[in-house]
């Protein structure tokens, strides 16, 4: 903290005698301050009055009067410890005012310019890596006004050891996000708040809650604290933090077939060059080793053995599958791969057929929606038309078809929780409604890695006030599959593009 100017201020809790004595004891505070003492308040107060034009808030202006106490009249003793005869009390009053200056900076940087991400998982490969340190810029976007502002700045929702949350449920704020430099485009690798972790089992987060509770029911995990933790609701910003591609865009209506995105009828015309998609490959001879399964740029997490309980050898020789004479299989691999390492495996004499993993109907993981996607799978989604992504100010004429996709983003999203569909009806606040006018914009997020992918085509669209910003570059990258003296910091990852697709 600055100290105040000098060591003639009244002490603390000193009445003022007169308005006359307050007046002569202001005019002294002011006058005895040095020029380069002028020179940083003014400098912070113009930082300071251009965020307040930023917020749009005039009520913040009333920190001004903070920010001259601080520097310049001294009232409120903020470091009275400076003055202290006790050595110790000042040596560890320094620590706390260096470590509390430094906790605040932290706060407003990460709340208003950007902040590192890690990449857990592989939804974004090859384009991401897993182990990839990201800068996300928030200020592309409009950084999102903290909507729990009281909260520990270097943590996300969970403080160390277990201490529990790392923010305050209270005071909220309503959502809203400062003006950026443009909105979201596609193509744009966006991150996010995940918009099913609105409730979460404290001890799994992953799959999440609604994954849980339709394979074991909520009775199960409620009765199994010790397995499954906690049931707690998050606020939205204190919702995990996913990154995936937006594919889809508010009033466009998206449909895959075969794996290509259409956007409007069209394919969609960004393709990311590291798109990839399963495959299963047979090799000819001995299993792969550790060094040509380096060199085919596939990570160990990747190295799946196709399951071949279901299928017999003569069904494979007929798939055009090597089948040895004793009845033997060689081994038959499925990996994610981008075109060009296809390109690289069908050159490679060690290997023998590839194909492409065809997609079936999921059985462990519900496409969304739930109500009508039975008979869609992650390479052929969203029916004959398709799907349409909500648009703010549109509004949808409510059946049943419709509640089946809007429901829970009209309930949970936009927050109308006495929102329902019954007797043919749609129901708002207890009145019957034939449309529904969406308060805010939705997004369809999807990962490069299509066929290992959590993303839109599970969980539904991504509200706009769930847009946390965009990755700049990778900070720094780690391979969890190599040692430190073994290549594990991948050096030519390090400042490189975070969306090079763009």
């Amino acid at each position: 903290m600055e100290d105040n100017n000098n060591g003639t201020n009244s002490p603390a809790g000193t009445p003022a005698t007169s308005s006359a004595g307050f007046k002569a004891d202001f005019l002294r505070r002011v006058r005895e301050n040095k020029r380069s003492r002028w020179i940083r308040f003014s400098a912070v107060m113009l930082v300071f009055l251009l965020w307040v034009i930023w917020m749009g808030n005039p009520w913040l202006l009333l920190g001004a009067i903070l920010l001259f106490d601080i520097y310049i009249t001294g009232y409120i003793p903020f470091t009275w410890w400076k003055r202290s005869r006790s050595k110790e009390v000042r040596g560890i009053m320094s620590w706390v005012d260096a470590i509390v200056y430094a906790l605040v900076l932290v706060y407003f940087v990460f709340a208003f310019i950007g902040q590192n991400y890690q990449i857990p998982s592989s939804s974004l490969e090859k384009t991401l890596l897993t182990g990839d340190y990201l800068f996300v810029d928030k200020t592309v976007y409009g950084p999102r006004v903290p909507m729990t502002p009281v909260y520990f700045p270097l943590v996300h929702n969970e403080l160390p050891f277990g201490l529990g949350k790392s923010y305050l449920d209270s005071p909220s704020v309503e959502y809203h996000r400062l003006k950026g430099r443009r909105g979201v485009e596609a193509g744009d690798i966006v991150v996010f708040n995940f918009p099913a972790g609105d409730t979460v089992m404290t001890k799994v987060t992953n799959p999440d809650y609604y994954t849980l509770k339709r394979w074991k029911g909520e009775a199960a995990l409620l009765a199994n604290p010790e397995e499954f933790g906690q049931k707690i609701w998050r606020p939205v910003d204190r919702r995990e933090n996913y990154v995936k591609r937006c594919v889809g865009l508010p009033g466009q209506r998206i449909k895959i077939v075969d794996g290509i995105i259409h956007i409007d009828g069209e394919p969609f015309e960004i393709v990311p060059e590291n798109v990839q998609f399963n495959y299963f490959y047979q090799v000819n001879g001995a299993p792969l080793t550790e060094e040509e399964f380096e060199r085919m740029g596939i990570p160990v997490a990747d190295r799946g053995l196709a399951d071949l309980d279901q299928v017999t050898p003569e069904q494979l020789g007929m798939l055009g599958y090597k089948v040895n004479e004793d009845g033997s299989v060689p081994p038959i691999y499925v990996s994610p791969m981008t075109a060009a390492m296809v390109e690289e495996a069908e050159k490679n004499p060690r290997i023998g057929k590839i194909e492409r993993q065809e997609a079936a109907p999921e059985t462990i993981y519900a496409l969304f929606p739930e109500a009508i996607s039975a008979d869609w799978t992650r390479a052929d989604y969203g029916g004959a038309d398709g799907i349409w992504i909500p648009k703010k100010g549109v509004a949808l004429k409510m059946n049943r078809a419709a509640w089946d996709i809007y429901g829970r983003t009209i309930r949970v999203y936009e927050n109308n929780p006495t929102a329902e569909f019954r007797d043919g009806q749609f129901y708002l606040d207890g009145k019957p409604q034939d449309y529904y006018t969406f308060r805010m914009d939705y997004y369809f997020m999807m990962g490069d890695n299509r066929d290992n992918s959590l993303d839109s085509r599970y969980w539904g669209f991504v509200p706009e006030d769930h847009i946390v910003g965009t990755p700049l570059r990778v900070l720094i990258s780690f391979d969890r599959d190599k040692g430190l003296f073994n290549g594990k910091i991948r050096w030519d990852r390090i400042l490189r593009d975070a969306n090079p697709d763009k």
